[in-house]
């Protein structure tokens, strides 16, 4: 064999060898991001994905206040959880609400750390959420908007608006019960969980994930 085939001989074998390092690298990153330890910490909807951007179908939209949707909670997906996570929460917040504080729309709480995501419409019934996970107060409460239908409460701010932005976050927390550890009652407003998960648990908020979606009428 001439020296010129050798050097292609030799090549070859070297750019398969690299394929083969580059095939391991990303089964090694699918299994990682399986099982919640590579990559960044993350949260989305495969509901409210569209080609411009997340935004809500009718099918999560508010029946109520002048709104005609069928008030589905979206499933939601995560990943890549932190470190040390005993137990998550997630909170919507719709920010651009004409109330000075913005409006809470869903929250669910102590969700173990063993869960993926949310199926869709774990939001309308207890008994759908995770084993031991709660759902919280929201700002829909004693209004009869969300009915016998959970505690989660679709989007509708006031016609004419320009799009509102409904921010979903997860929590990821070292603690396996979110209000023994911030000292307050399970039947605490949204606002006062939010500030015992931002402010109130120091180093045991390991890492916090969100995503936005819109809605206007």
């Amino acid at each position: 064999m001439t020296p010129s085939k050798l050097l292609i001989c030799a090549a070859t074998t070297l750019a398969l060898g690299l394929g083969d390092v580059a095939r391991a690298d990303s089964a090694g990153q699918d299994r990682n991001d399986a099982d919640g330890r590579g990559g960044a910490f993350m949260i989305w909807s495969p509901d409210l994905a569209g080609p411009n951007g997340n935004a809500f179908p009718l099918a999560n939209v508010l029946n109520g206040f002048g709104c005609t949707g069928s008030n589905v909670s979206p499933a939601l997906k995560w990943r890549n959880l932190p470190a040390g996570t005993r137990s998550l929460a997630l909170q919507v917040h719709d920010r651009d609400a004409p109330t000075g504080a913005g409006f809470w729309h869903w929250t669910v709480y102590d969700i173990p750390p063993t869960t993926m995501g949310l199926a869709r419409g774990a939001g309308n019934q207890a008994a759908s959420l995770p084993a031991g996970a709660y759902g919280g107060n929201t700002d829909f409460m004693d209004t009869g908007a969300t009915g016998e239908n959970g505690n989660y409460g679709g989007p509708c701010p006031p016609a004419g608006d320009v799009q509102h932005h409904y921010t979903f976050t997860l929590y990821a927390l070292a603690v396996d019960h979110l209000a023994a550890a911030g000292g307050i009652p399970r039947t605490g407003s949204a606002s006062l969980y939010s500030f015992v998960l931002n402010k109130g648990l120091g180093s045991a908020l390991l890492g916090q994930a969100s995503f936005s979606a819109t809605y206007a009428r």
